[in-house]
């Protein structure tokens, strides 16, 4: 079987992108497998545990789950034999570190690092949550420092999900609709706490270019508006906020395929670096719209980043590729 290069890829590779203090390398070649052995469909997310191993979901149910080193090279593998496969977070409970993985197709799954399911979450269709007509298709969770589990029900009916740390349902918010506590595309979740404040949610709301902020319990507290960044989940690490875009208006102020960058905000959540994409460029405080510069990305979907803040890409829709590493520089 032979595999043509992508030489758009080639072309990328040590290129410089970013804005600011935040620049980086392309590493076009870290990570790559033999597609025959250890093959991938989508890279959707990326999580790393306390040993730096970076762990890669893919939709690719042979190989749900890939492990790296910090190198790109690959240490081993593990499926739930999910096509589906979508969200993965990362809980460290002081003895072990869990994952949540959470498939388009309903199942929202904890499991051991190397694959056993150690609880699951039931659809909200068979417990009354939902009503029968409303569709149920997870993207994501995040785990409060209490451990309640929140759900993000991002291809569904869009709202977020609140359980317990055994399970219960507590609540659930949002839902589709163009008001500020409402979602379109209600893709990711984050917990926030940085700069030692009481935690706060970080809910994407990617139709609306938009980072939502909500209480705990679900109130609607700010929008952090991104114009032209269609984003998926926020990331955080140390102050800053990490995100990939999935894509930008491109043409004629549209969604345009291929046409993804990173996006970057400060503690103060205002926008310092866009890798791949146009700089960063605020007018009277209005941050202005945000395109795809340089065409080194398809359609991000999701960053993880390292202890020395390199950023690793996994894409969606991006030919079959494994992630692209952003080395800081």
């Amino acid at each position: 079987m032979s595999i043509k290069p992508d030489f758009s890829l080639l072309a990328a590779q040590d290129q410089i992108l970013g804005h600011g203090d935040f620049k980086y390398k392309v590493d076009t070649k870290w990570g790559n497998l033999d597609p025959t052995k250890v093959p991938v469909v989508n890279c959707h997310e990326m999580v790393m545990d306390r040993k730096g191993r970076m762990i890669m979901l893919t939709d690719e149910a042979k190989n749900n789950v890939i492990i790296y080193d910090q190198s790109g090279k690959l240490l081993s593998t593990w499926t739930l034999g999910l096509d589906r496969a979508h969200g993965l977070s990362l809980v460290d409970e002081g003895d072990a570190e869990y994952l949540w993985v959470v498939d388009n197709g309903g199942k929202v799954v904890k499991t051991s690092l190397d694959g056993k399911v150690v609880a699951e979450i039931s659809s909200p269709l068979t417990n009354e949550i939902y009503t029968e007509k409303m569709p149920w298709v997870p993207t994501e969770t995040a785990v409060a420092p209490n451990g309640d589990l929140y759900i993000a029900d991002g291809y569904g009916s869009q709202f977020f999900l609140q359980y317990d740390k055994d399970g219960n349902f507590v609540r659930k918010f949002g839902g589709k609709g163009n008001q500020d506590a409402q979602f379109s595309t209600a893709h990711g979740i984050a917990i926030d706490q940085r700069g030692g404040k009481a935690p706060t949610l970080l809910c994407t709301s990617r139709g609306h270019n938009s980072f939502k902020r909500f209480t705990m319990d679900g109130e609607y507290l700010e929008t952090i508006f991104l114009p032209g960044a269609f984003v998926c989940r926020p990331v955080i690490h140390r102050e800053n906020l990490y995100a990939g875009v999935c894509w930008s208006r491109l043409r004629y102020l549209e969604q345009t395929d291929n046409s993804g960058f990173v996006t970057i905000l400060d503690k103060n959540n205002k926008v310092v670096s866009n890798p791949g994409g146009t700089a960063p460029e605020y007018r009277n405080g209005e941050l202005q719209i945000m395109l795809q510069k340089e065409p080194v990305f398809k359609h991000c979907h999701d960053v993880c980043i390292d202890q020395d803040e390199n950023i690793y890409v996994c894409q969606w829709n991006a030919g079959k590729t494994y992630p692209i590493k952003l080395t800081r520089v």
